[in-house]
C-alpha cells in the first residue's frame, strides 16, 4: 500500500500545533485538512500523517478521538512517532501502555495506524538526540 502525501501533523487542534509548529499560522489544521481533502488521491494510495507522541501532551483518549474525528473520510494512515527526550527539553516520551492505548483506539475506530520505533535511543542516537548531543558537544 503506498503513501501519496505525507502530513506534519502532531496535535489536532490549532492552539497546541502552534506552539509545537510555528508554520502552523500560515497552515492551519483547517486548511491542510481542506487541501487534503481536494487532493486527488489514487485509489490504492493513502495519505500518511505523522503524529509526534508526546506524554501528557498529545497522548491522551480526547487527542485520539479528535483525530478519528479529523480524519474522517480521509484514506489515512497515522505514523506514530515517540517523542524522543533530550536536553533541554519540556517534553517526554509517552509510555509504551499509553502509546498503545492510543494505537488501539484508533484501529478501533477503523484508521490505519502504525507505531514507528525509534531505534538508538538507548545511546541518545535516536531521531532529533544526535543533533542536540552535536550542540552540546560544542559548548
Amino acid at each position: 500500500m503506498g503513501v501519496l502525501l505525507a502530513i506534519s501533523l502532531h496535535a489536532v487542534d490549532d492552539t497546541l500545533r502552534q506552539k509545537l509548529m510555528p508554520i502552523n499560522k500560515a497552515y492551519n489544521i483547517e486548511s491542510i485538512m481542506n487541501a487534503v481533502r481536494a487532493f486527488p488521491i489514487d485509489a490504492r494510495k493513502r495519505v500518511m500523517f505523522e503524529y509526534l507522541v508526546m506524554k501528557g501532551v498529545n497522548d491522551d483518549q480526547s487527542n485520539a478521538k479528535k483525530l478519528v474525528k479529523l480524519l474522517h473520510g480521509i484514506k489515512a494512515k497515522v505514523n506514530l512517532i515517540y517523542f524522543n527526550p533530550h536536553h533541554g527539553s519540556d517534553f517526554d516520551r509517552p509510555s509504551e501502555k499509553d502509546m498503545l492505548a492510543f494505537q488501539q483506539y484508533l484501529v478501533d475506530h477503523g484508521v490505519l495506524c502504525t507505531i514507528r520505533q525509534s531505534k538508538g535511543i538507548d545511546i541518545s542516537a535516536a531521531c532529533g538526540q544526535l543533533q542536540d548531543k552535536e550542540k552540546h558537544d560544542i559548548a
